[in-house]
């Protein structure tokens, strides 16, 4: 298997029939606004700085290293719950392991691409993945296309979500990423760093459960439950299996109280049975050595909502061309999946 950008994103199924209009997205970076979404707000006392930052147009990671620099910390005292987009307005939580004493003056991040909104302590550091979610105010220029259809499908993104495909950030440029893991599985990566062979080791889970959620959309089951399935509570991680698919469960399901999953490959046995474990066998079967890779890796087996619902969505028409959508989406959830659902993505 040699994957590339293209079977990673751009040949995934879609839901809604595909997109109705073609538009320009990102046309500078006040267009794509992301505030990040907290778990928890810092207590006001503890050995961490918590800085709230907005950033234009700045790597997450960079960010977090001047932070490290301004501190006279290592790098590793620095954390934040997830990466956000670069070509962006993004806002989002740093912490800085910084027992007390003298702190710096952390206005000197101030610049014309980093500005500090907000700092407090809090006694335990940022952790990766440990955030509500994220607000999304995205505007969309140079809309051309079936714009009546377009609001259909608006319509039907608010009321029934889309799938959950994990998005081409996470397969890297040219789907570097992807290239990476499978060096990795077959011996002839040599030398990575954790980093690297983390993002690798991501990259290929992710694309593994892009491939079960892709055959779950086109068999017109990424919304609606199968024998054996795994079913997760929304807003949680926690699921049960479905046994009798009654009445009852299939109201709960419709009504998004709990979701239809797939597998992230790892360690362990899949949770599914019956019809939905056959199914993720099959479409897995093809990718055999990947799966073996990642157990060897130390990945354990998890589960992913096959469908992503789409919190307070909102829009409006600045101009008859341009769109400005509003939508919130819950912590490992990608924008572009939204969006790969309503347009098609021209230069500009």
């Amino acid at each position: 298997m040699n994957p590339t950008l293209d079977s990673a994103i751009h040949r995934l199924e879609f839901a809604w029939g595909g997109p109705p209009v073609s538009a320009r997205l990102r046309a500078s970076a006040e267009d794509f606004l992301v505030q990040e979404i907290p778990l928890v707000e810092p207590v006001g006392q503890g050995e961490h700085i918590w800085l709230l930052i907005r950033k234009r147009l700045e790597n997450t990671e960079q960010v977090a290293g001047a932070l490290a620099r301004l501190a006279g910390v290592p790098p590793r005292d620095v954390s934040f719950a997830g990466l956000k987009d670069r070509n962006a307005v993004t806002e989002q939580w740093f912490s800085v392991r910084l027992p007390a004493g003298n702190e710096p003056d952390w206005k000197a991040l101030d610049c014309e691409r980093i500005t500090l909104l907000r700092h407090a302590r809090h006694n335990r550091k940022l952790r990766r993945g440990v955030l509500r979610g994220n607000a999304f105010r995205i505007r969309i220029r140079g809309i051309t296309g079936d714009v009546p259809e377009l609001e259909r499908r608006l319509a039907l993104i608010a009321a029934g979500g889309v799938p959950n495909y994990f998005g081409e950030q996470r397969f890297g440029r040219g789907a570097s990423n992807l290239l990476t893991a499978g060096r990795l599985f077959s011996g002839t990566a040599g030398r990575l760093s954790r980093v690297r062979r983390g993002l690798a080791l991501s990259a290929a889970r992710s694309y593994l459960f892009n491939q079960v959620l892709a055959h779950r959309v086109a068999a017109r089951s990424w919304n609606h439950p199968l024998p054996g399935e795994a079913l997760q509570l929304n807003g949680s991680h926690s699921y049960f299996i479905a046994g009798e698919l009654d009445d009852t469960l299939q109201q709960r399901v419709c009504e998004g109280d709990v979701h239809p999953t797939g597998p992230l490959y790892g360690r362990g046995e899949s949770p599914a049975t019956g019809e939905a474990l056959q199914l993720e066998s099959a479409c897995l079967a093809p990718f055999e050595a990947w799966c073996q890779g990642l157990v060897e890796a130390g990945l354990r087996q998890e589960r992913r909502s096959l469908r992503l619902p789409v919190g307070e969505p909102d829009w409006t028409w600045p101009q008859p061309d341009c769109l400005e959508i509003s939508f919130r989406l819950p912590a490992g959830a990608y924008a572009t999946s939204v969006l790969r659902e309503l347009i098609r993505q021209e230069d500009g």
